[in-house]
């Protein structure tokens, strides 16, 4: 009797019992994901219950914020669905309208961003200081956010990473993730992507990862250009049988060009450094290369020499500050979250990412001053 127990607890699966074993997997991955989903209905009734009660409003109205700038961070606004692959990163059009009609009825002052920064250390600030920040320039910007600031008459700064803007094809890790993103669920043949790829496993968020691990090290341990990585993205679009052309055509994922970012710098938005290639080496002289490219390519199609920095990813080491003060750097901002102060090291100044993942009312809460996790 004790072996026939032991056997069955250690003799392979029937089909059966695999999927027998599978639907108590996806039952206890749909049960964390329903608390999860709970939870945040939770959260979000009682800050909207607080907002009913005036707290946001008599945060916003503080002498203590008063003294403080909030620095809203975004990077795209979709053009199809980039915001349901990847939501903190991305927002739909509507939803950033929806932003800036807020602040636009609590009587928020949106300032540019050098004037901002001045006056937070000059404790000059107006009530309720808001800047509006936009990492890494891409396409999406100039058809989507532009004309919406251009309507509210927000001032805006983008941080511009410069190397796509000439060679302009899709970002290389963003389109390789999104492109399996599309199959998720699959499990993809892979002949003639790359030596030793058969299939990419994409059903899951954790197995997709790890496809996206293996492409990317083909690249790195190829030592690839721009251009051969475009052609593995390609490639890789092929196997996953997702027309390339058509996102090349619809631009997604691709930065502005030059022509574009000389047109929205003469409308009046404020082009600042991000590293010319959206990297932050650790070595001096690689890292004022970054900054030195970026900012020569700024000027040359703005006509304005760019000040303020902010760190590609959020990614910030303590000798990067005394790098960046030998570049005459103004400001530099983080992905930290919190308002900015004038107790703020300048070149460590904090935001809030602002996406998908964050809804309206936790928006209103943060911007007010009032203290969210």
């Amino acid at each position: 009797m004790v072996w026939q127990t032991l056997r069955r607890k250690t003799e392979p699966s029937t089909g059966n019992e695999a999927e027998h074993l599978a639907h108590k997997n996806a039952k206890a991955k749909a049960v964390g994901l329903d608390l999860m989903t709970f939870k945040k209905r939770i959260k979000l009734s009682g800050l909207s219950a607080l907002r009913g009660l005036g707290a946001f409003r008599g945060f916003r109205a503080s002498r203590w914020r008063e003294q403080r700038l909030a620095i809203l961070a975004y990077h795209g606004l979709s053009l199809d669905d980039e915001h349901q692959w990847n939501p903190a990163m991305f927002l739909p059009a509507a939803e950033f309208e929806r932003r800036l009609q807020l602040l636009q009825q609590q009587g928020y002052t949106v300032l540019p961003l050098d004037e901002a920064v001045e006056r937070l250390y000059r404790q000059t600030l107006p009530k309720k200081s808001v800047v509006l920040t936009i990492d890494d320039g891409n396409y999406d910007f100039y058809v989507k956010a532009f004309p919406l600031l251009r309507r509210y008459g927000f001032p805006a700064t983008v941080y511009l990473t410069t190397y796509y803007c000439e060679y302009n094809k899709p970002l290389f890790p963003h389109v390789c993730s999104y492109m399996m993103w599309k199959r998720r669920g699959e499990v993809a043949p892979a002949q003639g992507l790359a030596d030793g790829i058969t299939e990419l496993d994409l059903r899951s968020a954790a197995s997709r990862a790890a496809a996206c691990r293996t492409v990317f090290r083909v690249a790195e341990e190829g030592g690839f250009s721009a251009e051969r990585k475009n052609e593995l993205a390609e490639r890789l679009a092929g196997v996953l049988a997702i027309d390339y052309a058509e996102l090349c055509r619809k631009r997604m994922l691709h930065r502005m060009n030059a022509a574009e970012i000389a047109e929205i710098a003469a409308a009046g938005i404020d082009v600042q450094l991000h590293t010319h290639r959206h990297r932050v080496p650790e070595d001096q002289t690689l890292f004022r290369r970054e900054i030195e490219e970026n900012r020569a390519w700024i000027a040359a199609h703005t006509g304005r020499v760019a000040q303020h920095f902010c760190y590609p990813s959020g990614v910030y080491k303590p000798q990067f500050l005394p790098w960046l003060s030998a570049l005459d750097i103004a400001s530099a901002t983080t992905c930290i979250r919190g308002l900015a102060s004038p107790e703020s090291e300048r070149l460590l100044l904090p935001r809030f990412l602002d996406g998908a993942h964050v809804s309206l009312v936790e928006f209103e809460g943060r911007l007010s001053g009032f203290p969210l996790a």
